[in-house]
């Protein structure tokens, strides 16, 4: 039994057929996964294992190395100051210690209303407008305790709603461009790639 949603599990095929190995797809469809969920659950982690030709801990192990994955739940939005040296000088722990107080939690914890997940950053490169806060992995440019109080009421709200989809979802518009092969001819170029390359490995050989 699939844990991914019909629509995602043929969004997962599909990304797989794009690589010459399944196990390439790995970190789209981590991306996917979480895109259902908010972060990556066992269940779907061992689907991925399912698609990719891997076991579990090697795609836990995968997802562990990036920070943009999370293995367990989050609140809907991720808020992330950077505190890095550009931040730091321009208030960046100060605004941390706010937001941490705004919305009742620690770093790396959870609003009490589930809604808020905080984190302290590395650098988030928009080092000009600092300090830099994303929520979702979005620029929302809030750099003072009042204009970060603002943003998070109207999230509460739900007046960014189409700026700032929930946590995991990283685009909301497929392209209709890009790569775009039949699955049978990308099939017949890879046995012939295949070929070539045994063939060259046999005259090696002899």
């Amino acid at each position: 039994m699939t844990h991914l949603r019909s629509e995602l599990r043929q969004r997962a095929e599909e990304l797989i057929a794009l690589y010459p190995r399944r196990r390439s797809a790995m970190l789209p469809l981590l991306h996917l996964a979480q895109e259902q969920d908010g972060y990556l659950s066992d269940e779907a982690m061992a689907e991925v294992a399912e698609l990719t030709g891997t076991t579990p801990a090697e795609v836990r192990g995968t997802a562990a190395f990036y920070d943009m994955f999370h293995l367990e739940p989050v609140g809907r939005y991720v808020v992330g100051v950077c505190t890095n040296i550009a931040c730091l000088l321009a208030g960046g722990e100060e605004l941390l210690a706010h937001a941490g107080r705004t919305l009742g939690c620690s770093v790396g914890g959870t609003s009490p209303d589930g809604l808020f997940t905080l984190e302290e950053t590395e650098c988030l490169a928009d080092c000009n407008i600092a300090p830099v806060v994303q929520v979702n992995h979005r620029y929302v440019r809030t750099t003072t305790p009042e204009l970060f109080d603002a943003l998070i009421e109207d999230l509460r709200q739900g007046r960014l709603d189409h700026d700032v989809p929930p946590h995991g979802t990283l685009i909301r518009v497929r392209r209709s461009g890009g790569l775009r092969v039949e699955r049978e001819e990308l099939a017949a170029e890879r046995a012939e790639a295949r070929a070539a390359r045994d063939a060259r490995a046999a005259t090696e050989a002899n």
